[in-house]
């Protein structure tokens, strides 16, 4: 497992989309879970979307649902993991600094504890103005 840099974040109105992406520099095993955490200032870590290499299985906090699609590159035959988050019909309350991370394992949505995640990402900002 490598770095993990994402890409994609910038500003935009209310009910506009934005596509973040995240790319792993190092192998990754296809049995990972990568996701996608935001944070505002003074508040937890939250985990908005998942995905899970193993099987593909797909995971979005209540929040995003049916708004937000993961999905992710990775697979036995590709093991450079890449996830994107894409972002449609953003409100204000998306406003936050987002970051991709991975780690072995199931994913542990809803709500998980970010300090099972072993890899993060440096964060890309998403503001969302009304």
């Amino acid at each position: 497992q490598g770095q993990l840099t994402e890409s994609g974040g910038g500003s935009v109105q209310a009910g506009e989309s934005l596509k973040l992406s995240c790319a792993d520099s190092g192998y990754i095993h296809h049995k990972y879970c990568l996701a996608w955490f935001r944070q505002v200032p003074g508040k937890e870590l939250e985990g908005v979307a998942a995905v899970y290499g193993g099987d593909g299985s797909v995971y979005y906090d209540n929040s995003v649902k049916g708004r937000f699609i993961i999905s992710s590159g990775i697979s036995e035959d590709t093991p450079k993991a890449t996830v994107t988050l894409q972002m449609n019909s953003l409100k204000p309350d998306d406003t936050a600094m987002y970051y991709c991370a991975t780690r072995a394992g199931g994913c542990y949505f809803p709500s998980p504890d970010h300090r099972r995640y072993t890899t993060w990402g440096q964060g890309t900002q998403v503001t969302v103005s009304s």
